[in-house]
This record gives C-alpha cells, structure tokens and sequence, in this order.
C-alpha cells in the first residue's frame, strides 16, 4: 500500500471514529426528538467539524498517519492518548469561548470512545496483519538466541515481528541463572552456554544468532566456535562499538566471518604520534594495488595527509584504489595513481625526486612460494632489486621514513621468496647505518582475504562443492586481518629509530586444516559433507612459519603487539658483493646462494674475495 492510500484509509476511518464518537455522547446526554435532533443540530455540527479538524491536525502533528502499526508499541499508545485528548480539550475551549458553557458529560463519553475505536482500529490491524501473513508463511527455521540481554531482546522482537522473515525464535540460551525458565515475547529462556550443543539437540535447532555485542574479541570467538561446532548455521550481531557509534543497527544480523574465530582484540592505535608522522605530509604506498598496499593506503587517508602517491605496476589495480579512496574521501586529500615498476631504477629515482615524499611504505613484492620458487630470477629482481632501488632513492632525497613489508617467510627461510625478502631486511637494515632517513622493516605473517591466501581458495572450492584441498594436515600459519596488519605497520613506523626489523605479534598458529574445516562450517554445511583432500607439499612450503628465529628472539615490547627482532645483517662489503653477483646466477647455485644468506651460512664468500671484487 502506498503512503498516499495509507493516509487516506487512516483519515477516513478517523473521521468516521470522530464523528460517531461524538454522535453517540450527544445521543446519551440529548435524546433524539423533533425539537433536538444531534443531526440537524447547529451546536453538534460545529461541535463535530471544530473536533474534526482538531484531531486530525494532532494526528498529524504527532505522526500518527506516518507509524508502522505493525510494529505499534507504548509509544504509539501515548501517541493517541496525546492526540485524542488534545482534541477534546480543544473542543472544550471551543465551547466554552463561544457559548460560555461547557458540555462535560458528552465530551467524556466522546473522549473514552475515541480513544477505545483509534486504539482498537490500530490494533486491529495489527492482530489481522499478524493472522494473515502467518498463514502465508513456510518453512520456518528454528532459530536459538544466544544471550537474553537487551540486544537479544531487540533481535528476538525483530524477527517476530518481520513476517517475511524465514527465522523463528524458539529459544533464548544465557548464563545468568535469574533469566533461566523465563519467557521473553512468548519465547523461553534455556540453561547456560555450556549446554549449547544439547539445546540445539533437543530443540532441532536450524540457526543460531549471538546477541552479545558487548563480548571481548576472545570471548566473541570462544563462543562462535562453540556454536559453529554444533554444526548449525550462526550468525551474529555487530559489536558494541559499531552500534554505539552509530555505523550499524543491533538488529543488522551477519554471517560469522573466519576472522571472528581469530578472536584478535582491537589494538589501540598512538593516534598522536601517527598523526605527527602523516597529516598533512606526502606519502607513497609501493604496491599500492595490492592487498596491504591498498589498506595501508585507506588507513593513510584516515589521518589526512597532504598528498597520496598510489604507486603500482598493474594498471587496473591502482585505477581501482584509486576511485575507491576518491569515492570514500573526495578530494580532501591529492591522490596521485603511478604507474611503475620498483625494478625500473631511474623511474623510481624520478619519482621519489618529483614528489619528496616524507614517508614510503614500501609494499611491492612477489609473494607466492611456490611459484618463485619456479621463477627465482623474477624475486630477486622485484623483492632485492626492487626494494634496493626505492630505498636507495629514499635515502639519496632524504625521505624521511622507509618501511619495508617483510614476512615471517624471511625467518630460516627454504625457499627462494623468504630469502629474498629477508635479503631485502639485510639491504635495508645496512642503509640504515649512514643515512637520515629512518629504515625499518616489519614482518608478519598471513593476512585473511589477500588475494594470495588460501581463505578465497577455499571459499571457491567450497561454492563448487568441494573438496577443499590443503597441503598436509600438520601445517601450521600465523593469520590476522588485513586491517590490524596494516595499522601496526603504520604505528611500527613511527616507532623507528634506524635499521629495527619490527615484528607483530600473530598470536597462535591456525592447523590450516582446521581453518578449512570452520570455513566449511561457516558456509552452512556439515562435518563430512564437503570432502578435505590432501595434495602434498608445494615446492619451497615450509609445515610451520616463525616469526623470528633464536638468535633474533628477544621478549621486549616496544608497543602493545608490537615486539623488536635483533636481526643481525651480513657485512656491506659481502652485500655489495653479492648484489654483484646474483645476477650472474641461475637455477639451483641462485636458490643455494639466497637462502645460504638469508640464513647467514657460509655460502663461499671469504673477506678477502669480497675486498678483491669491490676493488
């Protein structure tokens, strides 16, 4: 129904209401007779037409053509009240100023039937509206509502009264004993948490929803697996601070991500430092199309520098990051998409020359073990060479921060792209030794949703019905989201003094089978019904990542998640030499000489050779 028919219908059975009302309190108090009959009475229609108009002005004053009577509660009751009795008294006034009497007896008459005929009308509708779109619904899945607070409530009322919905609420399940037998809305509240997995038995439960937005990220993720695990499909709410800040709505139900099992809290950012360190300065994000480079450019744009140099090699990326931000941010700050390759030397140095930034994060690199491993050559030039020419650059203009993304790949590293990034810390950490500029590096592990880890693998995998393959079933990877990854990085680089290799911290390693198996769950289906199959160990695949080895090991924090590596670098007389000499490598003595570096084993250097070759 349209507004428009709906403010007629509601008008038209208002003014029915008011005029019978006020016809029969006139009846009660004037009989009808030759002498005074209400109908052809001057007094009962000035009466009926001042009453009217006052009611309807009221009744539109207070938005009663304008509420969802199906969802009517106190306040639209008060509503009427308000609206009737306000129409009442002005009648009165209207009375008593132009007769200078007062008809008390029809005028209460007419009040209490007003208000019983609006109010009855209303809830008529409702009690019809109720009945009739029940009998249209199918198929109902028996939802449980974890937690009996005020956000449970709110959800358990929305869904019973959004009768296009295909959830029903059955049940509510809270630890707070005081709460355990009661009803709420019609809908009973069961045991503790603890004995989820026999609700859900018992009641043939086919959806759970968790309503405690005021969980802890750890406790949150506890829980979401104890309702995962049932095999039942869960959803939550958002948490409390996206409610309370006003970005989302309680009743906004979302499925459970595989981060909200990472049970990560909420790292506070140095606002201040960070703020000194990039608004209103230049930035340039290396990368930038990628997915840390882009999420470290969207956390950037948060403190408002004065300009963004996005620079990427793949066209369509950085045309993408590039309307994103313009989108999210118009042009509060100057975006500056480039396109470049971090191996082109002299483009970079141009770069860096035209644009002076004051900090680069230096995120260009190749990533994919396997396939560097087939392609040894193309990491050194993009993760060593690359990262030689921006940070040479950075150092010869006087930027003020480099930060160089590294990985925990980089620690005792088999493969061919842990070495190169690790020798790519090496360069950086030597730069460091005679330069103003602040070099720094921070390594971390694997960030869910990139377009190299294995979450969206899975996510195909299991649309296309399986099976979802894993490697081995022993492996183990650090995880955190991309968000927390990037904003560490930002707050590690204010933190730089020159030559640190920064380490986050990634909290405990994820069996990557395990991470199959709850995304398999999160997707709606049971243990068993999408097949895991293992394939074997890719070339270069190490079973377990570190994020620092023993003679790096230190147990300081320089900032909350934030920790120090004492990575020690190799000579500049032996990186000089061997930057001379990788290129002149290829195959197995090019893999042999890398990760014999990356490792600091002696890879058949002797001093007197390296003084020799650099003259």
């Amino acid at each position: 129904m349209t507004m428009k028919k709906r403010v007629s219908m509601l008008f038209f059975v208002d003014s029915c209401v008011v005029l019978f009302s006020l016809f029969f309190g006139y009846f009660k108090y004037l009989p009808i007779n030759s002498t005074s009959d209400p109908l052809t009475n001057g007094y009962f229609i000035a009466s009926g037409v001042s009453l009217l108009i006052a009611h309807h002005g009221l009744a539109w004053y207070l938005g009663l053509y304008r509420k969802v009577w199906e969802y009517a509660s106190i306040g639209e009751l008060n509503s009427i009240f308000k609206a009737v009795s306000g129409s009442i008294v002005s009648l009165a006034i209207i009375q008593f100023t132009v007769t200078g009497n007062v008809l008390f007896r029809p005028l209460l008459i007419t009040w209490m039937l007003h208000i019983i005929l609006i109010g009855g009308s209303r809830l008529y509708w409702r009690m019809w509206r109720d009945t009739y779109l029940k009998t249209k619904q199918v198929d109902h899945k028996k939802t449980l509502i974890v937690g009996a607070g005020a956000a449970g409530t709110m959800v358990a009322r929305h869904l019973l009264n959004n009768h296009f919905s295909d959830l029903k609420p059955i049940a509510f399940i809270d630890d707070a004993r005081s709460k355990q037998g009661l009803e709420i809305y019609g809908v009973r509240v069961m045991s503790g948490l603890s004995n989820i997995n026999d609700v859900v038995k018992d009641n043939h439960i086919e959806h759970i929803i968790i309503a405690i937005p005021s969980l802890s990220k750890s406790e949150l993720a506890n829980l979401t697996k104890m309702c995962v695990d049932t095999g039942v499909r869960t959803q939550t709410i958002p948490h409390i601070e996206d409610i309370v800040t006003g970005k989302v709505s309680v009743n906004e139900i979302r499925d459970v991500k595989i981060e909200d099992l990472l049970g990560r809290e909420e790292v506070k950012l140095d606002m201040k430092i960070i703020s000194e360190k990039l608004t209103g300065k230049t930035i340039l994000v290396t990368g930038a199309g990628g997915s840390i480079g882009s999420e470290l450019c969207r956390q950037v744009m948060r403190f408002n520098p004065k300009q963004l140099i996005l620079l990427g090699h793949g066209e369509n990326s950085i045309y993408l990051i590039d309307q994103e931000l313009k989108s999210v941010f118009g042009d509060m700050v100057d975006l500056k998409p480039v396109i470049a390759d971090v191996q082109d030397r002299e483009r970079i140095f141009d770069i860096v020359e035209e644009y002076r930034p004051d900090v680069i994060y230096h995120a260009a690199a190749h990533k994919h073990v396997p396939l560097m491993e087939g392609n040894p050559m193309e990491a050194v030039k993009n993760n060593i060479f690359g990262t030689k020419n921006v940070a040479e650059a950075a150092d010869t203009f006087g930027v003020g921060n480099f930060v160089l993304i590294s990985t925990d790949k980089a620690v005792n590293p088999p493969n061919v792209m842990g070495a190169t990034k690790r020798f790519a810390e090496m360069i950086v950490q030597n730069l460091a030794k005679d330069s103003k500029t602040k070099f720094a590096a921070v390594r971390f592990g694997n960030v869910l949703g990139s377009r190299g880890s294995v979450v969206p693998l899975f996510k195909k995998q299991i649309a296309k019905g399986g099976p979802v393959t894993i490697t081995d079933s022993r492996m183990t990877r650090y995880f955190m989201t991309i968000p927390e990854a990037s904003r560490l990085v930002i707050q590690a680089g204010t933190l730089a003094n020159g030559g640190e290799v920064f380490v986050l911290d990634m909290g405990e390693p994820v069996k990557i089978i395990d991470l199959a198996k709850n995304l398999i769950r999160l997707s709606g289906y049971a243990d068993g019904e999408i097949e895991v199959k293992e394939t074997g160990i890719r070339p270069g695949e190490k079973l377990y990542e570190e994020l620092m080895n023993e003679s790096e090991r230190q147990s300081e924090v320089v900032f909350p998640k934030i920790y120090i590596g004492k990575a020690v670098p190799i000579s500049k007389l032996e990186l000089v030499y061997l930057l001379e000499k990788l290129p002149s490598l290829s195959g197995h003595e090019l893999k042999e000489t890398l990760v014999g570096v990356a490792n600091q084993r002696n890879v058949e250097v002797n001093h007197s050779e390296v003084i020799d070759f650099v003259g």
